[in-house]
């Protein structure tokens, strides 16, 4: 019989990405659901099973999947490990149930049921022979009382006794076993991938003398007040030596003048390329010091991975072939016209010798990995070929899982979906540009409600070196404050460039450039300048690490204002426990006043209850029952408020939060 006339139908398995082409991201600790059609001609029971292993692992393991409705099927696993999975789904027919219903259906309507009770003794025979200790010895003495039975009701009450079910089902051959024709492959992360507060500095500018760069040991001086701003991650722009050759000047300028630093991204000088640091930092030494310290602060370093070399770099001299090469023999610049990058050269990873800079590549990352680094942000991964990418994280993360990747790509939307598809931990976004309520839900429905979710973790960040949003440079404080407020809460992973404590806006005239950028040189900064909102940054971050909901993403919800300037939206946590309502005036200038639908039925609260909204950035609370409630937001004062919802207790006069 060809084996497709025996082969149970399993389709439409969920989750699955491109038909398997790329593995779908999760949590140590999370519970992996998956469901899938899974049917066949006839009226046979049907069983399925959940298989999942380790990647490289011999044996399957299984998890029972149960029947939904209309042959859709779904099961679990947990993911107990910071690896990758496979996992896959297998079906069969369970031939003793099939016959136990067959049964139940004769009984009472044909007399002689002698031959059937033959069928059903033969499987729990082979049954038997399959079953081991102390199963075995209990289907031998279930088989004696069928045998023994004086009359053919005793023998059908055995038969269908469900303790008789049990045993033969964990021991009965399946029959028509199918799998399904792919395995999957799940990627789990450590909880650092979901969620974190980043910080991002430009280690020169951390100095406190006038007109001289900072060091690594300066950098320690700032790790307290950068701790106690509650920030998870530490990145640095690129710590590397920086080229001489064609360095830039303030401004972007053409030309540096003497002792102006240049762009960090300009790497590679005399002192080294990518595995050497700028010797006006310091020494590797210093770093690996630095990087202890930030860790026995509580936080961890990211860096920046840029694969740019000056023409200064080591690589030039010992790999001419890895760059782009013009007709007369020089080596182009990189370019995005019409940006020129005059101090750059471009690699060429379509060159013949492009393993070559593959295996370097990969090198370099296991270098910074030896000396502690377990987070990289990648500079612009939409110009590189995306299999690279795809080879280059899977070969780091099968040796170190614990590494993780932001992918910086303010690119086309399919691009920015592939990459994080082909391996990128996480994904910069489209945040920084989203200013209205319609455009800030809209964005957040496709990332949380479309398969995006399975694959794309976003980091938000709310400005970055090369990004001053225009609702920044009008906006003012508000503007600073309430972007703060969506990115730390929209999304469980955020991030701010420094200087967004000090509500630095001066911009280019014209882009979204800083004007006297540190991109071109040195800065000293006031931290205690009047306006900050330093102290407000520790809040919001305090409030993110005191409730779990905010540190998950697909748990958003949206829900109905009146005003359309006031966006109002929730988080809670699967049991409840903890329960986050937000509402924000997305205009800077104006007051708003809005009539919010509180989700009182999400929230098990009743019609006629008494709740307390209690509002967590300025603490206060109110009493409220029903639906509705009106608020009003002055965004000179304060744009948003947070509300944590608390019911009643047992002692009228007290609420407690639903934990």
């Amino acid at each position: 019989m060809p084996k497709s006339l025996q082969t149970l139908i399993i389709e439409h398995v969920e989750p699955e990405l491109d038909a398997g082409r790329y593995p779908v991201k999760r949590i140590v600790g999370e519970i992996l659901e998956v469901t899938a059609d899974v049917f066949k001609e006839g009226h046979d029971t049907i069983g399925a099973v959940l298989r999942y292993k380790l990647l490289g692992q011999k044996e399957w393991s299984e998890s029972p999947m149960h029947h939904v409705d209309n042959d859709r099927w779904a099961g679990s696993f947990l993911l107990s490990e910071n690896t990758r999975y496979l996992y896959s789904v297998g079906a069969y027919v369970k031939s003793f149930e099939t016959w136990r219903i067959e049964l139940t259906k004769k009984h009472g309507v044909l007399p002689d049921l002698s031959s059937e009770l033959l069928e059903g003794e033969a499987q729990v025979k082979e049954a038997m022979t399959r079953a081991k200790g102390p199963d075995k010895s209990e289907l031998k003495i279930w088989l004696g009382k069928w045998k023994s039975a004086p009359d053919q009701e005793t023998r059908i009450a055995i038969a269908l006794d469900p303790i008789v079910a049990t045993l033969v089902d964990r021991h009965e051959q399946r029959a028509a076993w199918s799998t399904y024709e792919r395995e999957l492959e799940v990627i789990v992360d450590r909880e650092r991938a979901r969620y974190g507060a980043w910080y991002e500095i430009f280690p020169r500018s951390e100095g406190t003398e006038p007109g001289k760069g900072g060091t690594f040991k300066d950098c320690e001086q700032r790790l307290p007040a950068i701790r106690d701003m509650g920030f998870d991650v530490l990145y640095l722009t690129p710590i590397h030596p920086i080229g001489e050759t064609n360095r830039k000047g303030r401004n972007n300028s053409l030309k540096a003048k003497p002792g102006e630093p240049g762009s960090p991204w300009a790497i590679g000088s005399r002192h080294g390329g990518h595995d050497a640091v700028e010797p006006a930092l310091g020494t590797m030494k210093d770093f690996d010091h630095f990087q202890q310290a930030v860790r026995s602060h509580g936080m961890e370093v990211a860096i920046d991975f840029a694969i740019n070399a000056t023409p200064d770099h080591p690589y030039v001299t010992q790999h001419p072939e890895w760059f782009k090469q013009r007709p007369d023999g020089t080596i182009k610049f990189a370019e995005n016209p019409p940006k020129k990058y005059e101090d750059i050269y471009g690699f060429d990873f379509y060159t013949e010798a492009w393993q070559g800079i593959w295996q370097e590549m990969k090198r370099v990352l296991l270098f910074w990995i030896e000396h502690g680094v377990k987070i990289f942000r990648v500079d612009n991964p939409h110009t590189k070929p995306v299999i690279f990418w795809e080879w280059l994280i899977r070969e780091i993360q099968l040796e170190h899982p614990d590494v993780l990747f932001l992918a910086e790509a303010f690119t086309r939307p399919k691009m920015m979906r592939v990459l994080a598809k082909a391996g990128y931990t996480q994904s910069y976004t489209y945040f920084t540009w989203r200013n209205s309520k319609g455009e800030m839900t809209e964005y957040l429905t496709e990332l949380t409600r479309t398969q995006m979710r399975d694959y794309f973790r976003p980091n938000f960040f709310a400005n970055t070196p090369d990004i001053l949003p225009e609702i920044l440079q009008q906006g003012g404080r508000p503007a600073f404050k309430f972007r703060l407020v969506l990115a730390a809460t929209l999304s469980p992973t955020y991030g701010i460039y420094n200087s967004y404590e000090l509500c630095e806006n001066k911009a280019i005239p014209g882009t979204e450039e800083y004007q006297d950028s540190e991109k071109y040189e040195i800065r000293h900064w006031d931290w205690d300048r009047p306006g900050n909102i330093r102290d407000y940054i520790t809040r919001i971050n305090q409030i993110r690490r005191d409730h779990p909901a905010l540190h998950t993403f697909t748990n958003l919800e949206f829900y109905q204002s009146d005003n359309d300037h006031i966006l109002f939206y929730g988080k809670m946590n699967a049991d409840k426990t903890d329960i986050l309502l937000f509402v924000i005036n997305m205009d800077p200038y104006t007051v708003h006043e809005a009539r919010l639908s509180i989700p009182i039925e999400e929230c098990s609260i009743g019609e006629q209850d008494t709740y307390q909204l209690h509002e967590l950035i300025q603490d206060y609370r109110h009493q409220v029952v029903g639906g509705e409630y009106t608020i009003r937001l002055d965004p000179h004062d304060e744009p948003a408020a947070i509300f944590a919802v608390r019911r009643r207790t047992h002692r009228e006069s007290e609420f407690d939060y639903f934990m």
